[in-house]
């Protein structure tokens, strides 16, 4: 059934536009059954105009639709695609802001074209009044949808399917079974996008009355954590390790291990200098906790080649719950270099992110003396995972190496050539055509939004904070900070981290590692905030390159110097100044 990969917010869209019938859904190849797309097809677009959001903040059955509540509640078809709107709401970090990706606001990365909105978030002009990345109408809208269909699903037996002989009745309700977790899960996961932009948020598990949503007070952060924690506990009892063996054999749902993963992550966040200034040591234990269930769970392990961990839900190992788009060669038009026929550029990694990667002998950073780097040749010998990410100088890229000095094929002058000298490959498809005389071609891409490596730095960082590099807590927390991300070193083919650092010369060398393990996955942009370091990394560098009979010289540059207020009021998200007008309980953000 893959819910999160058929049924996308573009397709709510669609049907809201357009109407029945207009929007295309999916490949008959790609479901399960044959007959499943025609049926799908015929109900999807009154169950959208039903309860897609039309602007408002509660649900309110009209004529709209042919589709009432009773005959959703009584056909199990209906309900799941009801379920599946819910899905619909995940986001992904696949150009979700004027057409960049979130890392483009951090200092991995800039975007091409100064007229993206994502520049608000690097010149500060971004308000209440100006608003960016504004997901709390869009999150809200998702956990509306969520409590809608927990009430609506409650008790349903789908009795004229029981005695049905063209209908698997036992095999739908062994998978109804699973539908309320999941929409807790998703829930849940929705709450946390809200925390970790705006904090505060009003805690909302019913489907409200206009009235209501416009005086709902707010939950803190702290209860909002125990409020996720809470549900993704009770739908980790509950849902099953994999869906394969589960009637259906459906894939792409939230599984035990996502609910699992959810809770790791919030706690690990809350336990951050961000959330946590007094630095309270049982929320890390508590982070590590979680995580470590994960590892002992033995369902996960890291895939082989780095390279596979993106864009990979048929063979996975290492991936705990993506979101998958179905084929499409957006990613790659927005994000191909120039000079690539269709290519138009787009994220710019950084040499402030290039820099972070080690030498791959040693495990030294480039600017530590000994580690053997050479500044003629920058990118040789440096960890594997450089060349996995960044397309640089002399890279192969669709059978040509990549030209960035002045006057290459990817260079300036042209248009649209890369401000830093890096052109962004992790994520894209290399085998996508763009080329109409060849033919273009797309690809399915899948959002990877947590997998097992990210667990392991968790683990790692939580135990560092509350035990140190080697030691070992009680219970469970049976690996230390440094055998933990050891491992991630091992799939890098990277040196382990040396013995007998001390707890903060650890937390810095993690922090590095993490960012370049899970460069372009949308954590960098986090991360930097719950660690309050934000502040410190406002300029942004690139490299001049200069080809002098195919001798290259490299040259540092400032590309940009970014705004911070000293305030650290951009450590959160200001909630809009109409979510403001319209619900006077919320309280806004310090200095927004």
């Amino acid at each position: 059934m893959k819910l999160s990969r058929f049924v996308t917010k573009n397709m709510v869209d669609k049907v809201l536009r357009f109407g029945s019938g207009r929007a295309r859904i999916c490949k008959k190849e790609e479901w399960n059954s044959p007959k499943k797309p025609l049926k799908f097809l015929s109900v999807l677009a009154g169950i959208f105009l039903l309860f897609v959001p039309m602007g408002c903040h509660y649900l309110d059955f009209t004529n709209v639709s042919p589709w009432t509540e009773e005959m959703i509640q009584r056909e199990y078809t209906l309900t799941s695609v009801l379920l599946s709107a819910v899905y619909a709401y995940l986001p992904t970090d696949f150009l979700p802001i004027g057409g960049a990706t979130r890392s483009s606001a951090t200092d991995d990365a800039i975007h091409v074209s100064s007229l993206s909105s994502i520049y608000r978030f690097n010149d500060g002009s971004w308000s209440a009044l100006n608003p960016i990345d504004d997901v709390w109408t869009n999150m809200y809208y998702g956990i509306r949808a969520a409590n809608n269909f927990l009430r609506m699903s409650k008790g349903l037996t789908f009795e004229e399917n029981r005695y049905s002989t063209r209908t698997d009745y036992a095999g739908q309700m062994k998978r109804f079974y699973y539908f309320p977790y999941e929409t807790r899960f998703l829930r849940a996961f929705f709450y946390f996008e809200l925390i970790k932009r705006y904090r505060n948020v009003p805690l909302v598990t019913k489907e409200l009355t206009p009235e209501e949503a416009m005086s709902y007070p707010t939950t803190s952060f702290d209860d909002m954590v125990k409020f996720i924690v809470t549900e993704c506990d009770s739908a980790s009892l509950k849902l099953p390790v994999t869906f394969k063996t589960v009637v259906g054999s459906e894939t792409g749902r939230a599984t035990k291990g996502a609910a699992m993963a959810l809770k790791a992550r919030v706690l690990l966040y809350a336990a951050s200098p961000l959330n946590n200034p007094s630095n309270n040591n049982q929320k890390w234990i508590e982070a590590a906790i979680a995580a470590k269930a994960i590892i002992d769970g033995g369902t996960y392990k890291l895939e082989t080649n780095y390279a596979g961990v993106v864009n990979n839900y048929k063979t996975p190992v290492e991936l705990i719950f993506e979101t998958r788009q179905s084929a499409t060669n957006t990613f790659e038009t927005a994000n191909f270099p120039v000079g690539y026929v269709g290519g138009n550029t787009g994220t710019c990694p950084t040499q402030n992110l290039v820099d972070s990667y080690e030498m791959a002998a040693n495990g030294m950073g480039i600017n530590e003396p000994g580690s053997g780097y050479d500044a003629a040749n920058p990118y040789v010998g440096r960890d594997p995972r450089l060349a996995a990410t960044v397309l640089y100088n002399t890279s192969i890229w669709k059978g040509l190496p990549i030209q960035v000095w002045t006057g290459g094929v990817n260079g300036a002058p042209v248009f649209n050539a890369s401000l830093t000298g890096y052109y962004l490959k992790k994520y894209l498809i290399e085998a996508v055509r763009l080329d109409p005389n060849l033919g273009i071609t797309t690809a399915e891409h899948t959002w990877v939004t947590f997998r097992f490596g990210e667990v392991l730095l968790n683990y790692a960082e939580a135990m560092n904070e509350a035990y140190g590099p080697t030691a070992l807590g009680p219970g469970t927390l049976s690996m230390s900070a440094t055998q933990a991300v050891n491992l991630i070193r091992a799939r890098a083919k990277m040196p382990p981290f040396p013995a007998g650092m001390s707890q903060s010369a650890f937390r810095d060398k993690l922090r590095n590692e993490r960012r370049v393990e899970l460069a372009f996955e949308d954590h960098r942009f986090w991360d930097v905030r719950r660690w309050k370091i934000a502040n410190t990394l406002t300029s942004i560098y690139g490299v001049d390159v200069v080809n002098n009979n195919n001798v290259y010289t490299y040259t540092r540059k400032l590309v940009e110097q970014r705004v911070w207020k000293p305030d650290n009021r951009m450590l959160w998200y200001p909630i809009s100044q109409a979510e403001m007008y319209r619900n006077p309980k919320l309280v806004q953000n310090p200095g927004w």
